[in-house]
């Protein structure tokens, strides 16, 4: 069945979902797994010394690209590799190369390619990057068009609740913070980036910073060059992220910390957590309130948006959904949908009327069949004069009138008494 595709290359992962051309009524957008945690992939290439690229797999970091979808624009190139056989490459062309493996990926799944794929970006891109991101998906034989990330927010939620008005966009994710207003006709009114702001990964760091506090020479005595405490470290860290999505279903967990001595386990509550994110949290709701003012309804997308705090802090009406890290993306298919076949047409009227048959003879106004001659009508009798008189009514007392007997203070009065009278 013919579909189009969504794509959301993001600093962490890589997101694909698809809609259906064929069948009735609206279709709805569908993630497409592609391996990773979560359905999707970690926006990760590692440069194999063939010189091609393994996606998703995590490798010597001088040899593997990350973050490279939010560096479209800029003019330092990604370098891979070391010395004399170091790569230099683009933003555009790796986030290309993204969007190339989840096409063919897709493509593979579904037996034949997309209609149309939409690549949802930073809002911040300006022409200069959009035209980068171009012409590197037709230089790896993608035709895609390009869609703002808190526009794609909105088709998402438009496909399932109506929009009375211009609709707010708070996006918290692992890297990145963005407040944005999407009018009705789905155009980018407003937006700021958040690049200094905390992101999600700034509150892994705080549950981090916890644990150490609580452990105290416990971990500070490790030695950090030996490969063992690198290790613990690395998995602390994963542990510690772990801990912070557990937190936004529960309201205690705790943290396994793999001592040398033995495994420890360090307790931390919601409210704990809460109080070490809360400042960055109001930060980026002061933010957003400067740019989304008198907006009545604010959907919330990404990851992170998932804290409860988040939620509760953002002010008015607050739509969140359960995978909030997949809103844009099934905003970027239903936008693909939408420049493939159009926006959805209106549904039938349905027809109400019980006079909709008329086979019976019964029902069958005889229409000619009805005549009278000119004498049965006579014109009618003329109407009796009538005597109007008009009604004596009082004086119409209008404000003025009424209160012009009435003397402001420091008015007459006030100088009647300083003349003496």
């Amino acid at each position: 069945m013919p579909y189009v595709l969504g794509v959301d290359v993001g600093t962490t992962r890589t997101a694909a979902a698809v809609c259906r051309l064929g069948g009735a009524g609206r279709a709805e957008p569908e993630v497409v797994g592609l391996g990773g945690p979560g359905g999707g992939v970690a926006s990760t290439l590692q440069l194999t010394p063939d010189g091609a690229f393994a996606v998703g797999e995590p490798g010597d970091p001088r040899w593997t690209a990350t973050g490279f979808g939010r560096r479209v624009g800029d003019a330092v190139p990604v370098v891979l590799g070391a010395d004399s056989a170091a790569e230099r490459c683009p933003a555009e062309e790796l986030t290309a190369l993204m969007v190339m493996w989840v096409t063919d990926q897709v493509a593979a799944r579904e037996g034949e390619r997309p209609a149309h794929v939409v690549l949802a970006h930073p809002p911040g891109w300006g022409a200069h990057a959009k035209g980068l991101m171009h012409r590197a998906l037709r230089s790896v034989g993608v035709e895609a068009s390009l869609v703002p990330e808190p526009v794609a927010a909105a088709e998402n939620h438009a496909f399932t609740r109506s929009a009375a008005g211009p609709l707010g966009v708070f996006s918290l994710g692992s890297h990145a913070f963005s407040a944005s207003v999407v009018g009705r006709g789905f155009e980018l009114v407003n937006t700021v980036e958040g690049v200094d702001h905390a992101a999600g990964v700034d509150f892994d760091d705080a549950v981090f910073s916890h644990v150490r506090t609580t452990l105290g020479r416990a971990l500070a005595e490790l030695d950090a060059d030996d490969p063992r405490t690198r290790g613990l470290f690395g998995r602390l860290r994963r542990d510690c992220e772990a801990a912070k999505r557990m937190l936004s279903g529960t309201v205690e967990t705790s943290i396994p910390v793999h001592l040398p001595s033995g495994p420890v386990d360090v307790p931390i509550t919601r409210a704990q957590f809460e109080d070490l994110i809360r400042p960055d949290v109001e930060e980026a709701v002061s933010v957003f309130t400067r740019v989304a003012a008198g907006v009545e309804m604010t959907v919330l997308v990404g990851g992170s948006a998932r804290i409860p705090l988040v939620a509760a802090s953002v002010p008015g009406r607050v739509v969140l959904e359960a995978a909030p890290e997949t809103s844009v993306v099934k905003g970027a298919a239903l936008a693909a949908r939408k420049l493939v076949i159009g926006p959805d047409a209106e549904p039938e009227p349905i027809e109400t009327s019980v006079m909709v048959r008329d086979d019976d003879p019964l029902l069958r106004f005889p229409v000619g069949g009805l005549e009278a001659p000119d004498a049965e009508f006579t014109a009618p009798p003329p109407r009796p004069p009538v005597d109007i008189t008009p009604l004596d009514l009082p004086e119409r007392r209008t404000v003025k009138r009424v209160v012009r007997g009435l003397v402001p203070t420091g008015g007459r009065r006030a100088r009647d008494s300083e003349d003496g009278r």
